[in-house]
């Protein structure tokens, strides 16, 4: 399997075998398909890139993604990511992930129709606001650094739901894992990151 050094990072069998139906080379531009495999990011044009592996893995992990799941995600990217977490909702479940730039959204949703995914929405949009008209949601997922947490996802996210975000800077970003309980929000810290900023 391409993604079985994942279980090192504590990525379950589950996820991994999910990582392994998607083909990332699916994702990334035509001069870079030959390091699709690799456990590296990779620019996938505009200033955005394609998580390595190893991240995308340990953030659905931390996500505990499960069959019936309504996700948001920040930050669509290559639409990888989502085409992922995708499988681990089931059909039962959706995925509804922004992102801010059209060239992307149009890309990805070639992708996924490719694929023949039926469980993504994909929305031109600004991340911070989140998506109101579809709240609230089990899972947030933030694929891009914010500054704090925007007050907006904390709002959307369910009770008992659980949100992964990159909080920091330029120079560094820790990945916090947030749990909502009634009006108490537990925030965890989970480890050093790179992310491009969140716009």
């Amino acid at each position: 399997m391409l993604f079985e050094h994942l279980q090192y990072y504590g990525v379950s069998r589950k996820i991994i075998e999910a990582m392994n139906k998607v083909d990332r080379k699916l994702f990334v531009p035509s001069e870079l398909q030959e390091s699709a495999y690799l456990d590296i990011p990779l620019p996938i044009g505009y200033g955005q890139t394609i998580s390595a592996p190893h991240m995308v893995g340990m953030m659905c992990e931390y996500l505990e993604l499960k069959d019936g799941d309504r996700v948001l995600e920040i930050g669509t990217g290559s639409g990888y990511n989502a085409a992922v977490m995708s499988l681990l909702v089931g059909e039962s479940g959706w995925i509804y992930t922004i992102e801010r730039i059209p060239e992307l959204v149009q890309e990805a949703q070639k992708r996924i129709n490719l694929l023949g995914i039926n469980n993504i929405t994909i929305i031109v949009g600004d991340g911070k606001e989140g998506l109101e008209e579809y709240a609230p949601f089990d899972k947030i997922t933030v694929t891009c650094y914010a500054k704090h947490i925007p007050k907006k996802l904390i709002e959307q996210l369910k009770d008992n739901g659980i949100m992964v975000i990159p909080v920091g800077n330029e120079y560094v970003q820790i990945l916090k894992l947030i749990r909502k309980s009634g009006e108490k929000i537990i925030e965890e810290d989970l480890t050093h990151v790179r992310f491009v900023p969140m716009q």
